[in-house]
C-alpha cells in the first residue's frame, strides 16, 4: 500500500505536513467534504494554506470536486489510477436528503456521452439522490 508521501510525490506535490494532514484527513471519511469540515478539522491552521492545498490536490487529480445541487462544492479522494478525465474515470455521488452527506459511488461509472460536433464537455456529474442506506436503515 502506497503511503501518503508517495501519492503526493507521484503526483508531484511537495510533501508537507498539512498536506498529509489534510489527505490523511479525506482518507478517513466515507463522505465528501466541504472546505467548512475542513477548516473545523484544522481550526489552528491558516485558511488560506487549506484552501490552496485543497486546490492542488484537485488540480493534481488527488481530490474531486463535487456539486450535489446543495450550492455548497464538496471534495472527495480520487480512486488510485485516477485522473479526473472525462472518458474513463467518471462515477455517480448519492446525496442524501436525509443527512445531508454525499457519498462516492466509485463502481458505477457514468458511460461516456457523445455531445453533439462542436461542443466541448468540460465536466460531467450526475448526482442521485435520495435516503442513504444509514439513514433507511437497510
Amino acid at each position: 500500500m502506497e503511503t501518503i508521501e508517495q501519492v503526493l510525490e507521484s503526483k508531484n506535490i511537495r510533501v508537507t505536513a498539512m498536506r498529509m494532514l489534510i489527505y490523511k484527513f479525506l482518507a478517513e471519511k466515507e463522505v465528501a467534504v466541504t472546505l467548512s469540515d475542513i477548516e473545523n478539522a484544522f481550526s489552528k491552521a491558516d485558511r488560506t494554506t487549506l484552501y490552496r492545498t485543497i486546490k492542488t490536490f484537485e488540480e493534481k487529480a488527488i481530490v474531486h470536486q463535487i456539486d450535489d445541487g446543495t450550492g455548497i462544492t464538496k471534495y472527495a479522494l480520487c480512486e488510485k489510477g485516477c485522473n479526473c478525465e472525462i472518458e474513463t474515470d467518471l462515477h455517480l455521488h448519492f446525496h442524501c436528503n436525509n443527512c445531508n452527506e454525499t457519498i462516492c459511488l466509485t463502481e458505477h461509472k457514468i458511460p461516456q456521452i457523445k455531445v453533439p460536433n462542436g461542443f466541448v464537455s468540460e465536466n460531467v456529474n450526475l448526482v442521485v439522490k435520495g435516503i442513504c442506506d444509514k439513514c433507511s436503515g437497510q
